[in-house]
């Protein structure tokens, strides 16, 4: 049990990275709120089927949410439907691997914060850890002697999508370990498909004020949206499996491989240029996540 988060969260850096790779092109076609809310009304069949599936497999009922937990849903609920949204504008004038840096910049904010709000424990190694992988990943998006603020608006846009990244796994962590009752994999898919609920609704009530024309262009494209929606309820399933495993610092440090991954989709599927200083940076990264790995399970 000690090892499954870690393929939990490989499963779900996997899974991520082709989503984005998805609501990037989607966001071409119908804009960026379009292409934010699909990932919340297309995945949300996908969870419910998933939540259907688990009560089969364990013969649990699905637990009822308490104050706290539905509170900590709440709250990473509407934090990823902001840090989509921001995600999807920088990917509009960056690399898909670029963008990708950007918001794994969040697992030092996760580990410090998680440890003062859900009590979770972190040593010294484990930061260090944390933070070895964390440069990694500035080393591939800022070039020598850049300082952060001459990186620009889409790099401040992409540092604030990776804090409310963070922010909304602190607040999925938060709402399955409040849960009293189930195990891991039903609390882990019932928080998730209650987080989407929550989601689809707040976007579908903005949408239907605001933009109608993105919230038409997103059923006008349903075969991609729906192939987006599976791929975001797939990747959301295994990241809320390792959360309710481990502390979200572990399982947000080892989704740094997803901008290895990321650059291998940058680099083969959208044929954008992959420099020897984002190489070096990947290697500091799978230092920093090997020495995690190697302390924690």
């Amino acid at each position: 049990m000690s090892s499954l988060w870690v393929l939990a969260a490989l499963l779900g850096s996997i899974g991520q990275v082709a989503r984005n790779a998805m609501q990037s092109s989607l966001t071409r076609q119908i804009g960026t709120v379009g292409a934010t809310q699909v990932r919340f009304l297309f995945g949300l069949p996908f969870a419910a089927l998933f939540l259907g599936l688990m009560t089969l497999a364990t013969g649990e009922s699905i637990p009822i949410p308490n104050l706290p937990s539905l509170g900590f849903t709440i709250a990473g609920a509407l934090a990823q439907i902001a840090a989509t949204g921001l995600m999807l504008v920088v990917m509009k004038s960056q690399s898909f691997a670029v963008t990708t840096a950007w918001l794994k910049t969040e697992p030092v904010i996760v580990a410090l914060a998680a440890a003062l709000i859900l009590r979770d424990p972190i040593s010294l190694p484990v930061l260090g850890a944390i933070v070895i992988a964390s440069a990694g990943v500035m080393l591939m998006s800022i070039k020598p002697g850049t300082h952060v603020w001459q990186l620009g608006r889409p790099a401040l846009t992409g540092l604030l999508a990776g804090g409310l990244f963070g922010a909304s796994a602190i607040g999925f962590r938060g709402g399955i370990t409040h849960l009293d009752q189930g195990g891991f994999l039903i609390r882990a898919t019932s928080t998730l498909t209650l987080s989407l609920l929550i989601q689809t609704a707040t976007l579908l009530i903005w949408m239907a004020l605001f933009n109608r024309a993105a919230l038409r262009a997103s059923f006008a494209v349903w075969r991609s949206s729906l192939f987006a929606g599976f791929l975001g309820a797939f990747a959301s399933q295994f990241w809320f499996i390792g959360f309710a495993l481990t502390s979200a610092a572990n399982v947000r440090t080892l989704a740094l491989v997803e901008v290895i991954f990321a650059t291998a989709v940058s680099r083969y599927v959208f044929k954008q240029p992959v420099t020897r200083r984002q190489i070096i940076g990947m290697a500091v990264i799978v230092l920093g996540v090997g020495l995690l790995l190697r302390l924690q399970v």
